[in-house]
């Protein structure tokens, strides 16, 4: 009777792993999928915060910082208004316009001193972006 019991405990030891395929895959998959998550595809960026400060007249200062996976030889600016992945060559030289950083309507041009740019829409509201 001794052996029996022996063979009992290994049965129950075992029962677990025993559990189907699909079960298995299942778990690997929610396990990949929260490391992915957590990744951004390369050349892509979001915005992790958005401050806006209204409590001047006629003025609005937002800062927003956005994180990006960009390539080699991008680094994080601004295209069309929104974060992205451009050519470094671009920031280092400061010529801002050249990553079409203002929409399709907007006019852009240059700070006086190349620290960011102004985008001018058509009714002749200006947004203002200097780069830190």
């Amino acid at each position: 009777m001794a052996s029996s019991r022996k063979l009992v405990r290994r049965r129950n030891v075992t029962t677990w792993p025993r559990m189907s395929s699909t079960f298995w895959a299942a778990v690997l998959l929610t396990s990949l999928l929260i490391i992915y998550c957590g990744q951004l595809a390369a050349g892509t960026c979001e915005i992790v915060t958005l401050d806006r400060d209204s409590s001047q007249p006629r003025r609005t200062i937002a800062r927003q910082t956005a994180r990006c996976a960009c390539k080699k030889g991008q680094i994080a600016g601004t295209t069309r208004a929104r974060p992205a992945c451009v050519d470094a060559l671009i920031v280092r030289s400061r010529q801002w316009c050249e990553m079409t950083p203002c929409l399709d309507d907007e006019g852009c041009d240059l700070l006086v001193n190349h620290s960011g740019w102004t985008c001018t829409q058509p009714g002749g509201r200006v947004k203002t972006t200097t780069a830190l």
